[in-house]
């Protein structure tokens, strides 16, 4: 049976940072589900403006981290940014953190991380501007193209995209 890797999105994601990681992930053999807080479709950012839309495959009210292998958290400004104010999605990211599966989070994805408490410790990485706030959470924040620290997986940005899904990849297995 395939692994199955959840993506946990909203509106304003950046789009590359969805839909690079989750074609590379299904490529590679893996089920992919988008997550996010409202049935139908969510609508990324592409850039500099509004992008395409991606259906939701679960709602996250129905989604079970245990049928999960891993989670991603892509990243754009205004999407991770609404996700750490939603307790069902922090508490989702949490329950991969204490099951020490791989937790993935890229840009401004690593938000997540900060709220959850997942950063703590952690060596890390994000887009510039997340980096205080990654070390004010007891990270220690690093300028590479991807960090692992055990389960968890960061990069800085879009142009990181496949040393980020291999290094999710390498997690699976």
């Amino acid at each position: 049976m395939a692994k199955r890797v959840a993506i946990l999105a909203t509106d304003g994601f950046e789009q590359s940072e969805l839909t690079g990681p989750h074609k590379r992930l299904k490529d590679a053999g893996f089920e992919v589900d988008v997550v996010s807080l409202k049935p139908g479709e969510i609508r990324g950012w592409d850039e500099k403006n509004w992008g395409d839309s991606v259906p939701v495959d679960v709602v996250l009210e129905n989604a079970d981290p245990a049928k999960y292998d891993a989670l991603v958290l892509p990243g754009g400004v205004i999407n991770p940014d609404a996700l750490r104010a939603e307790a069902g999605a922090v508490a989702f990211v949490q329950a991969f953190d204490r099951a020490g599966k791989p937790l993935a989070a890229i840009c401004h994805g690593p938000w997540l991380l900060v709220e959850s408490g997942a950063a703590k410790g952690r060596k890390v990485t994000s887009w510039p501007s997340v980096r205080t706030d990654l070390e004010n959470a007891g990270g220690q924040w690093q300028d590479d193209e991807v960090v692992v620290d055990g389960h968890i997986i960061t990069s800085r940005k879009p142009d990181d995209i496949p040393a980020f899904t291999q290094a999710v990849i390498d997690a699976l297995g």
